[in-house]
């Protein structure tokens, strides 16, 4: 489970670090300071949880919940404040806990339990849903509606708010965006491997190292150079042995 704590105090940042380190397996990926600078971190990134507090620079906290509450695959929200006024708003957002400083350790502890039971419990959901799911997607061809095996996707690119997908012979035009697709794949066959690109691993013949430690992915059979960003190269490296 990956999470990030947004926190401008270094001592209380620093406190809870130790804390989620201490009372469970969380792996913290990074820490903020300032609301701003985690939308932009959440343009390509994702992460299960963030541990959030209200009073921080540029977009408060409670703005910031807001913004995440409406992602297709939204984190779990934990406010850490120490204002008890805005324990209502938490809630109507949906927020996971809404925990008060000082820090109590026991408090902390329970709810890391609970936020840890919690996303097992959803992730196996998750997983027996996509084994018995047919893997069919309804692709769309001008007004028609074209029923398709995943296995034919051979990758699908951002266009502004739609999402272009490509098989060995046709291009199909999603009204939703590829985060959305993407998310209608089975992610064992599919990579988000760039904010704007969704790869199907089996359809790959060439693996080309770029810049910076980055790749470009030539297809089976379709002439398609697909990147694979910076911020994926770890995980894209895992997943294909390199």
């Amino acid at each position: 489970m990956k999470a990030i704590i947004v926190e401008d105090e270094i001592p209380a940042k620093e406190e809870l670090e130790y804390l989620v380190h201490t009372h469970s397996n969380i792996d913290i990926v990074a820490s903020f300071e300032d609301g701003l600078d985690v939308l932009k971190f959440f343009q390509e990134e994702e992460v299960d949880a963030i541990f959030l507090d209200i009073n921080i620079p540029s977009l408060d906290g409670m703005l910031l919940a807001g913004s995440i509450s409406k992602f297709a695959k939204k984190p779990y929200i934990i406010f850490t404040t120490a204002y008890k006024e805005h324990a209502a708003q938490a809630f109507e957002l949906e927020a996971f806990d809404y925990i008060l400083k000082p820090y109590d350790e026991k408090r902390i502890a329970s709810m890391l339990s609970r936020l840890e039971t919690t996303f097992k419990k959803e992730k196996q959901t998750q997983d027996d849903t996509s084994q018995d799911r047919n893997h069919r997607v309804n692709l769309r061809k001008n007004e028609n509606i074209i029923v398709t095996d995943v296995n034919d996707i051979y990758y699908a690119e951002a266009s502004e708010k739609m999402t272009l997908v490509y098989t060995e012979s046709e291009e199909y035009t999603m009204p939703m965006s590829i985060t959305e697709f993407h998310d209608k794949l089975p992610q064992d066959i599919f990579f988000r491997c760039h904010r704007s690109y969704s790869v199907n691993l089996s359809k790959i013949h060439e693996i080309v190292p770029w810049f910076n430690n980055t790749y470009v992915l030539r297809l089976k059979d379709i002439k398609a150079e697909i990147p694979v960003s910076r911020s994926k190269s770890k995980a894209f490296r895992q997943i294909m042995h390199l």
